[in-house]
């Protein structure tokens, strides 16, 4: 909002017209939300630690991390703070998605509050129960879904599918489309909700794929380039530059303090939150396959749990050592952070994948 209040001034003060560019505000979104969190992250700790807002550690889980228990969770609200003061001040509130986005971000931040809450103050280990967790999830799924399909003349636009490699629309889902969408951001929190489970490894690989994620907007949303890389072009799309960036620099300062050995876990108010981000911003810029390639590790994470979970059910038998996949590895005998760079590196990896995919058909 602060860039409502500035861009009037630029008449008189030439030099902000900066204010009007999306790369100047970008960076210096990421800027500020990175120095909120680096500057503030030692006192939300302590004040976390005070509410003792502390983990519970699964003793099925590799013994090695018994020696985390007690370390402070709820660390979302450190990473959301800081992207929501940054996004007020550099912003442009006019934009509906950059509103959308704002919204999601504060209802699966608050569901995962909660849930938190119930967990470490309630000492009720599962939090909200599973069934109305999934429901509330997909209430605010679709949510966005509906004001995404009824923006004006937006319908047509919004429920057509493209997929990586392949640079013209695919299908026309109609109205499905509103529970598709549904779908993707509810699979990408919970996602990313279970790869939160070693130090550094889920801000990581959300740092990576939001990167990724903030180039693809600021692409989709300048016509000429869109139309030069003969993707689709969507007006809104490049203000969510400005907020995607200052999540990436959140992200940054919070792994300082997240990095192994953890100071604090992000907890289920981040991750859930986090996870969201990333699904919407992937229907709203028309990149739903696309998440599946740069976000490969959540879909890896994902996936290991439905196979085990499926495996177990239906032959009694487990094909991992644990789930998620990480703790598989752990098991083996991988060091921990061994396991994380491992993961970071993949994560890079299907990030140039995917956008390889921009200008190859």
């Amino acid at each position: 909002m602060f860039y409502h209040f500035i861009l009037p001034l630029q008449e008189y003060l030439s030099f902000l017209r900066l204010f009007q560019y999306i790369t100047f505000r970008s960076a210096y979104a990421a800027l500020t939300s990175l120095l909120i969190v680096l500057i503030c992250g030692g006192l939300v700790i302590r004040w976390l630690v005070h509410l003792r807002f502390k983990e519970e550690i699964r003793t099925l889980g590799p013994q090695t991390h018994q020696k985390k228990a007690g370390t402070p969770t709820m660390g979302g609200v450190l990473i959301l703070g800081a992207v929501l003061i940054s996004v007020i001040l550099w912003g442009n509130f006019k934009n509906l998605y950059f509103i959308l986005l704002v919204v999601i971000t504060v209802l699966l931040g608050a569901i995962g509050f909660i849930d938190d809450y119930i967990k470490s103050i309630l000492k009720k280990k599962d939090g909200i129960p599973a069934r109305l967790k999934f429901l509330l999830q997909c209430m605010a799924g679709l949510l966005i879904a509906l004001c995404i399909y009824f923006f004006p003349s937006n319908a047509k636009e919004a429920t057509t599918l493209y997929v990586p490699f392949v640079n013209k629309a695919m299908l026309d889902l109609s109205w499905i489309w509103i529970l598709f969408a549904m779908f993707v951001i509810v699979g990408s929190s919970n996602a990313v909700n279970l790869t939160d489970g070693l130090d550094g490894l889920a801000i990581g690989t959300v740092t990576i794929v939001i990167s990724v994620l903030a180039v693809m907007a600021y692409l989709t949303g300048h016509q000429p380039i869109a139309q030069y890389l003969r993707i689709p072009y969507i007006p809104q799309a490049a203000e969510l530059t400005v907020f995607l960036s200052a999540l990436g620099g959140a992200g940054l300062g919070f792994l300082w303090f997240n990095s192994n050995p953890a100071s604090v876990f992000m907890g289920d108010t981040g991750s859930l939150a986090l996870g969201g981000i990333i699904g919407t911003v992937a229907i709203m810029i028309k990149k739903e396959f696309f998440l599946v390639i740069v976000g490969g590790i959540f879909v890896i994470e994902a996936l290991s749990v439905m196979i085990q979970v499926a495996s177990f059910k239906l032959r009694k038998k487990r094909v991992f050592k644990m789930a998620p996949i990480h703790h598989h590895f752990e098991l083996s005998g991988w060091p921990e952070q061994k396991v994380v760079v491992r993961m970071w590196i993949i994560g890079i990896i299907l990030a140039i994948l995917a956008l390889s995919s921009l200008k190859i058909l």
